[in-house]
Formats: structure tokens, C-alpha cells, sequence
């Protein structure tokens, strides 16, 4: 019987199968996680005390602002930007005996670095997004019907694909790594040469000699390969520490 966790991901499975223009799967269930944080900050864990001392500390980073402020929930915002000001106010204090210790500036200079490295939404992602993958190859491992249907996947991104190839390896044994790994190159390379060719071609469409001849699937080579190269999200993946 089917879990709920497993859900959301047999659907976006399901939804790229059916139909290969909705790209990654695996970008689609990160773009899932983000859109039901966003909305559970500006609305139901908003006031939430745990939630709150969280949001103070930590902040978000500009892409989640910007999606956060088009929801147009602007006293959420606020109420959750009043905190957090006066949280790091309080930190970046310069006055009394405290700002008087250690080198010049360092106390300052260490609270900011934390907040350009930081954001509650994306922790929150990075908490769930982890599992999902686990899921993912759980499902493969555990369910025959799933197995098919990730084999009739459009393409992995490369930084989804090697995330993939990460979790499998670390929770299949040799045996079945070997086959999963097999299986999950395969939808990569294919779409990997099927998407260079279409480069090419597009590139090619720029030459006189070829006019007249038709684009084929080229005409949106260049935003597939970006997406194929960088993930289909709204920021950029995480950063090495």
C-alpha cells in the first residue's frame, strides 16, 4: 500500500512520464517543498514561538524574500521582519563592555557573515529535500511499478543526478547500485546527447547555409540545457561549507 510520503513523489514521477516537458522530477518535488514552506511561513507557523526564535536568528535569503513578498502577505513580513531586526540589532550591538572585546569589528563582522549564509526556508528544504531522495531510491529499491516508471523519466539534472547517484550508493548494495546506477545514466546520457544535438543544431540555424531548414526541437535548446546543467529552480543549489 502506498505511504503518504511517498505521495508526492510517485505523482511528480508519474506527471514527467506522462508528459517529458515537465523536466526533472526531482526539480519538481525541491519546487513542492519550497512553495508549501513559503506558504506555512506566511501563514500557519508564522506565529508559532519555536518557528519565530528560528526565523529571528536565521533570517532568509533574498530569493525567498522576493517570493515571499509576491505572495503579498505584507504583515506577515512584517511582523516577522520586526523580530528578526531587532534580533540582529541586538547582536551587532556595538556599546558596553562586550563590543569592547576581541578585535575591532569582529562581532559584527561574525553575525552578518551568518546571515548571508542563511535562511530558514532553504534549512527547512534541505531538512525535507534530503529525505525525499532517500524515498526516492527506497521506492526504486521496494516497488517494482516505481522502477518503470523511473526508468520512463525525460532526464535528471546533473546536480540532481549526482545526488541521486550520492543516496544510492550509500543506502542500495553493490548489486543493486550497479543496476541503479546503470538505469539512471542511461535517462541521463540520452537526454545529454539528444540535448547537445539540439545545441548544436541551434547554433547551426544562425549559419545562411541553413535558413531554410527546420529548427526541429532546438528553438528552446538554450533554456533546456541551462536547466539540464543548473536544476529548473528559483536559486541556485547550495553552497559547499
Amino acid at each position: 500500500m502506498e505511504q503518504i510520503y511517498t505521495i508526492p513523489i510517485n505523482e511528480a514521477f508519474e506527471a514527467a512520464r506522462d508528459d517529458h516537458s515537465c523536466g526533472c522530477p526531482v526539480c519538481s518535488l525541491y519546487r513542492m517543498l519550497e512553495e508549501n514552506e513559503l506558504d506555512l511561513i506566511l501563514g500557519a507557523s508564522m506565529m508559532e514561538p519555536d518557528v519565530r526564535i528560528q526565523t529571528n536568528k536565521q533570517g532568509f535569503c533574498k530569493t525567498h524574500y522576493d517570493m515571499m513578498f509576491v505572495r503579498k502577505n505584507r504583515l506577515g513580513m512584517a511582523l516577522t521582519l520586526e523580530s528578526h531586526l531587532a534580533e540582529i540589532r541586538k547582536d551587532i550591538d556595538s556599546g558596553g563592555i562586550s563590543g569592547a572585546l576581541g578585535k575591532p569589528g569582529e562581532k559584527q563582522i561574525s553575525r552578518i557573515d551568518k546571515l548571508d549564509d542563511s535562511c530558514y526556508v532553504c534549512s527547512r528544504i534541505g531538512y525535507n529535500f534530503s529525505r525525499l531522495l532517500s524515498n526516492i531510491v527506497y521506492l526504486w529499491k521496494n516497488d517494482a511499478d516505481f522502477r518503470v516508471k523511473y526508468a520512463c523519466q525525460p532526464y535528471f539534472c546533473l546536480p540532481h543526478y549526482k545526488m541521486l547517484l550520492e543516496v544510492g550508493r550509500d543506502e542500495l548494495d553493490k548489486k543493486q547500485f550497479s543496476v541503479y546506477k546503470k538505469q539512471t545514466a542511461e535517462i541521463v546520457e540520452e537526454y545529454f546527447d539528444e540535448l547537445s544535438e539540439d545545441v548544436s543544431w541551434f547554433c547551426k540555424k544562425f549559419d545562411y547555409r541553413y535558413a531554410d531548414e527546420p529548427w526541429n526541437n532546438s528553438k528552446d535548446a538554450v533554456e533546456r540545457a541551462i536547466k539540464f546543467l543548473c536544476s529548473d529552480l528559483h536559486r541556485p543549489p547550495e553552497k559547499k561549507k
